[in-house]
C-alpha cells in the first residue's frame, strides 16, 4: 500500500448545532462565514452555534455554512503540512472539493454552495419530499420494489453508498409506501434522512437548468490534486466536464460505493474526513477499508491537532 491520502468531505444530513464553535475567532473561517452571511442576510456563525436547527436545515442557510466549516478544518490542516493526493464530497461536500482540489477558490465554493441551497430550498418548498436510508436490502431488490410502484420520477435511487446502505429520494407519501413495504416483508431496514426535500431526484430539474446557467460565469480551473465526481465515480480533468456535473449533481445519484471502490484501487493509506459528524467515516469501512488504512476525523481542532501529531508519527514510521 503506497503513502496516500484522501480528504473527503460530508453533506447535507452531518450538520450539528454548535459545528465550527472553535473556529470562531478564526480569521480565515470568518471570512468565508461572513461571506456567506451577506450572500444570504442571516448570520450563519450564529446558526452554526446557536440554531434553531429548523432554520439551519434550510438549505440556502446550511449549505454555505458547512462549505466554510469544512474549509476552514481544511485550512487548518494544510497548516500543518498536510496535503491531499485525492479529494471527493458527499453531494454538497462536493463543492468543498472543488475548494480542496484547487477547482476553485475557498470564497468561490461557499458562494456556489449558497446558490445551491437557495436553489433547493426552492424546489422544497413546492414539494413534500425527502429522502430515505434503506438498509440491509440489495440495491437490485429496491430498484426492483421502485419500479413495482410505476411512479416514475417521484421515486429514485438517490445515493448508493456502500452494499447494503441505499438512500432514495422522492414525494413523501411514496416513501412512507416503499417503508410500509419493507417493514411488511421484513427484507430490509428504513430511516429518514435528516433532509428537507427530495434531493438528487427530478423534481429539481427545472433548477438544475437554472443552477447550469448562473454557473455558467464563474470561472473553473484544472485540479491540482485529482477529484473525484460524485457522478462518474472517478476523477476528472477538464473543467468544464467538473462544471457539468457539479450543476447536473443535483438531479444525478452520488456513486459513493463506486468511489470508494476507485479510491481503495488507488492504494489510499490515509482517510481525512474534514468536517461535522463521521458518517463518512463510517462508511469506509463499510466499503472495505480495513484498519490497515487509518481513518481521520477532522469535525474540530483537537481533531485537527491529534491527526497532524499521529499522521507524522506514520511517515517517520
Amino acid at each position: 500500500m503506497t503513502d496516500r491520502k484522501v480528504f473527503m468531505f460530508p453533506g447535507q444530513g452531518s450538520q450539528e448545532i454548535g459545528m465550527g464553535h472553535d473556529l470562531k475567532d478564526d480569521a480565515f473561517f470568518r471570512s468565508l462565514i461572513e461571506l456567506g452571511s451577506d450572500i444570504v442576510h442571516e448570520d450563519l456563525q450564529r446558526l452554526c452555534l446557536r440554531g434553531p436547527e429548523r432554520q439551519l436545515m434550510q438549505a440556502r442557510f446550511l449549505q454555505p455554512s458547512l462549505v466554510a466549516v469544512c474549509l476552514g478544518y481544511l485550512n487548518r490542516l494544510s497548516e500543518y503540512g498536510i496535503s491531499p493526493d485525492l479529494v471527493l464530497g458527499h453531494s454538497l461536500g462536493e463543492i468543498a472539493s472543488l475548494a480542496a482540489s484547487g477547482v476553485v477558490e475557498p470564497g468561490v465554493a461557499v458562494t456556489i454552495a449558497a446558490k445551491r441551497g437557495e436553489l433547493m430550498d426552492k424546489v422544497a418548498s413546492q414539494v413534500e419530499g425527502g429522502m430515505m436510508a434503506v438498509m440491509f436490502m440489495q440495491i437490485e431488490t429496491i430498484e426492483k420494489y421502485i419500479e413495482e410502484m410505476n411512479e416514475p420520477g417521484r421515486i429514485v435511487l438517490a445515493n448508493d453508498n456502500a452494499p447494503g446502505q441505499v438512500v432514495i429520494s422522492g414525494d413523501n407519501k411514496l416513501l412512507d409506501k416503499f417503508a410500509e413495504r419493507v417493514n411488511e416483508e421484513k427484507s430490509g431496514k428504513c430511516k429518514r434522512v435528516n433532509v428537507i426535500g427530495p434531493w438528487h431526484s427530478p423534481f429539481l430539474n427545472d433548477v438544475r437548468y437554472e443552477f447550469e446557467q448562473w454557473a455558467e460565469e464563474i470561472k473553473f480551473q484544472i485540479p491540482l490534486v485529482p477529484m473525484v465526481m460524485n457522478a462518474t465515480a472517478k476523477p476528472e480533468t477538464h473543467p468544464t466536464t467538473i462544471k457539468h456535473l457539479v450543476t447536473w449533481q443535483l438531479t444525478s445519484p452520488v456513486f459513493w460505493r463506486e468511489s470508494m471502490d476507485y479510491i481503495r484501487s488507488e492504494g489510499v493509506s490515509a482517510i481525512f474526513e474534514v468536517g461535522p459528524g463521521r458518517v463518512l467515516s463510517g462508511l469506509s469501512r463499510v466499503n472495505g477499508f480495513s484498519k490497515e488504512t487509518t481513518v481521520y476525523n477532522i469535525n474540530n481542532l483537537r481533531g485537527v491537532e491529534l491527526a497532524a501529531s499521529e499522521f507524522a508519527e506514520t511517515v517517520a514510521g
